[in-house]
């Protein structure tokens, strides 16, 4: 068999880990059969949020780094397209792996599907069901282009199903006629690799002087909390009362973009506030193996990342949504996550009730912890 080439487009922090999975499934077991190239789109350009995570992670620089950076939806959006039809045309892959939900997503779908490429979607089929998200909106015209969907969840097949996807298999998969397959979460696969790797190299905990359980892990990242001065005001508020309540501290590993809008849209005195309370430590962004400690010595998690909720999961920690929904829907209902929006009052009363709750359960939602290989088989099945 010929060996196949294909294209990985990459962006944002957690593509840069999902694609991990799939390299080292690559280079342990598939190498014969598949060769990858990795392309960067540049969304994420800070050291902290990209070239760490290759150093820690093991995964193969980018042949190519388009280097957009941020700015505009759609500026950022017709740069990548740009940039990937151009590499697409020159070195005529096989296939393109886009993960996720992010701009880079999208942008790796619409190049290549659009000069009949297969496109090759992972984490197919998650829906918050809110259009004003702009991930919605990323991944429901992604998954449209592609001819591999792979659902980490028995609720994507269903949405997948709704939206008038057929599940049954076909011989040779084509865009209008894609593969649909149930693999589990590759993010699993990740979390079970690295979590021994994080507990023998990572220092974190020692360098920020807190024990395991004595804090909340927090992140705040997206546009609908950041952007708006009410709802950053309300989540930090929130934070600080649980601080008081609960005798916690705050860990928040943050976005350079939000430490940004933190400094333009919060009262300038209760910045300051923030910034100097004794219970709050705000650090630059964690390189995943610290990030992964973090995790699995939290008290409780409190975040609007859709990748924490699930790691909260992983690593068995209860975990507060600062969303009004969640694409990860298992967690919410099986009483292991709560969604609060950024209401100063749901936030705390969330925080108290999962801190109170004892009787969680942890089922095997997320499959195996062997996505990546299934995956990769699957393909190589299907470029035959």
């Amino acid at each position: 068999m010929t060996k196949k080439r294909i294209f990985t487009i990459i962006g944002a922090r957690p593509q840069i880990i999902k694609s991990s999975a799939l390299s080292r499934a690559i280079r342990q077991h598939f190498s014969q059969y598949i060769e990858e190239i990795i392309v960067h789109t540049g969304q994420h350009y800070d050291a902290n949020l990209s070239d760490v995570f290759f150093e820690e992670m093991q995964i193969p620089k980018p042949k190519y780094n388009l280097e957009v950076g941020s700015g505009n939806h759609g500026a950022m959006t017709a740069r990548m397209i740009e940039g990937l039809e151009k590499l697409l045309l020159e070195e005529e892959p096989d296939a393109v792996v886009i993960y996720g939900d992010t701009n880079s997503t999208l942008a790796g779908a619409i190049a290549a599907a659009k000069i009949h490429i297969p496109v090759v979607h992972i984490e197919a089929g998650l829906r918050s069901f809110n259009k004003a998200m702009p991930e919605e909106l990323n991944r429901i015209t992604s998954d449209h282009m592609s001819t591999l969907l792979f659902t980490p969840t028995k609720a994507g097949l269903q949405n997948l199903e709704r939206e008038g996807f057929d599940l049954c298999l076909n011989e040779k998969a084509t865009i209008d006629k894609p593969n649909i397959y149930y693999c589990g979460d590759i993010m699993l696969d990740n979390s079970k690799y690295f979590s021994e790797v994080s507990q023998l190299n990572s220092k974190i905990l020692k360098d920020l002087k807190v024990e395991p359980n004595s804090y909340v892990l927090c992140t705040i990242h997206r546009d609908s909390n950041t952007d708006s001065s009410s709802n950053l005001t309300s989540i930090f508020r929130a934070l600080i009362k649980i601080t008081k309540d609960h005798d916690l501290k705050v860990i928040l590993p943050i976005h350079p973009r939000t430490r940004h809008k933190m400094q333009d849209r919060l009262d300038a005195k209760f910045y300051e506030e923030i910034m100097n309370h004794a219970a709050i430590k705000i650090i630059p962004p964690a390189g995943f193996l610290d990030v992964i400690a973090l995790e699995k010595n939290a008290r409780i998690i409190i975040t609007d990342s859709g990748g924490l909720q699930k790691e909260a999961f992983f690593f068995q920690k209860p975990c507060v949504v600062l969303r009004e929904e969640t694409e990860w829907i298992e967690i919410v209902q099986n009483g292991n996550a709560k969604t609060s929006g950024a209401d100063l009052d749901k936030i705390c009363r969330s925080t108290d009730e999962l801190l109170k709750k004892s009787d969680y359960t942890f089922p095997s939602f997320y499959g195996d912890g062997k996505a990546a290989d299934f995956i990769v088989k699957k393909i190589i099945e299907n470029l035959k």
